[in-house]
């Protein structure tokens, strides 16, 4: 039994051993380029090797799998012991995006080649400029804001992801540092954004820790050491309504029914002294409907309920008033109502007016 150990143990490091003393020992058969500029004109690497075959070897030819790389190598014979190099030299231009490209190698040693590989992302301004307009500083976004959208009133952080590219001929550094209310978090992916990279900022809200209905607007910094602009200032906006538990057809039966007895009216001319029309609503449910809120779109709507709490059966209503505020001619705005009514939490009034 010692015996075919040892015999596996000689086999196995022999082919370990083999494995190990290649002929041609490269320094990296793979090279990453990083994030390269279209702009900036091809980019070069050299796979060093070292010849471990015990005779001088000859590199016969270098072939590589797409035109945009070109090929270099040494042309006489590297002697034993001595080192000797491949060139790979690729041309960014008119190829945006990520590239993975191969150079086959063959040698007077082996008629098996051997495979280097080249790699990387490929920046370009023309592309970035489109798809990212809007600057901020060396950063260059889709949009100068973030818009999470609908956000639900609980006790965790809603996340959206928003792309981030940077412009500049420098790195830049975000150290961690934002400045914000409490139920908004912000993180930045990578923390260092080399030169022409594409990164991540990650926005999260707390529906409930912000404790209100509706559309929100916020506003925050995030710090960096950007030269152009370090502090950079973002609008955060969010609409929050409440979550419920999807029920079944029994308890839907029992719970509050908020039902508007019109969801859209003319206001008809208005005056700039303003207008006020009430609109009925009835709990047609088997339990107590709670008005949380009543939202305007326009700082010109100033609505609320009569009742915020309305047993079943009855009816309540909800005061709307307009007033223009220099505004004029027709003018489409709406009411956003948001209860308890798991089947309808929100709900929408619209309503016109011309006004003088």
């Amino acid at each position: 039994m010692k015996k075919l150990f040892f015999l596996i143990f000689l086999v196995v490091g022999g082919r370990l051993e083999a494995q190990q003393l290649k002929p041609m020992q490269f320094r990296e058969e793979i090279f990453d380029f990083g994030v390269v500029a279209e702009e900036g004109g091809p980019v070069d690497h050299e796979f060093v090797f070292t010849n471990a075959s015990g005779r001088p070897v000859k590199i016969l030819n270098v072939q590589a799998s797409c035109g945009c790389t070109t090929p270099g190598w040494s042309k006489d014979p590297v002697p034993s012991g001595k080192t000797g190099f491949i060139k790979a030299s690729y041309n960014p231009k008119g190829r945006p995006g990520y590239f993975n490209k191969t150079l086959t190698v063959t040698t007077d040693l082996d008629a098996t080649p051997v495979v280097l590989q080249i790699k990387g992302q490929v920046s370009s301004q023309a592309q970035s400029a489109a798809e990212f307009p809007i600057a901020v500083g060396n950063w260059k976004l889709k949009t100068g804001s973030f818009n999470l959208g609908k956000v639900y009133r609980k006790d965790e952080f809603t996340s959206r992801d928003f792309q981030v590219i940077n412009a500049s001929t420098k790195a830049i550094t975000f150290a961690g540092k934002y400045v914000g209310p409490a139920y908004i978090k912000v993180d930045v992916t990578p923390k260092v954004l080399a030169p022409g990279a594409k990164g991540n900022i990650k926005v999260s809200y707390n529906g409930k820790l912000k404790d209100s209905y509706g559309f929100q607007s916020d506003n925050i910094e995030i710090t960096t050491d950007d030269e152009l602009q370090p502090v950079k200032s973002f609008s955060v906006y969010a609409t929050l309504e409440d979550y419920f538990e999807p029920l079944g057809p029994q308890e839907l039966s029992k719970a509050p029914q908020m039902k508007l007895n019109t969801t859209s009216f003319e206001y008809g001319r208005v005056t700039q002294a303003g207008a006020t029309r009430e609109l009925l609503f009835t709990n047609t449910g088997k339990k107590d409907l709670q008005v949380k809120a009543v939202q305007g779109n326009c700082t010109c709507i100033t609505a609320q309920a009569n009742k915020t709490t309305v047993k079943p059966g009855e009816s309540s209503s909800i005061r709307i008033t307009f007033q223009p505020q220099d505004r004029t001619g027709t003018l489409q705005k709406a009411v956003t109502v948001y209860s308890n009514d798991p089947q309808n939490p929100v709900q929408r009034i619209t309503f016109s007016a011309y006004a003088d």
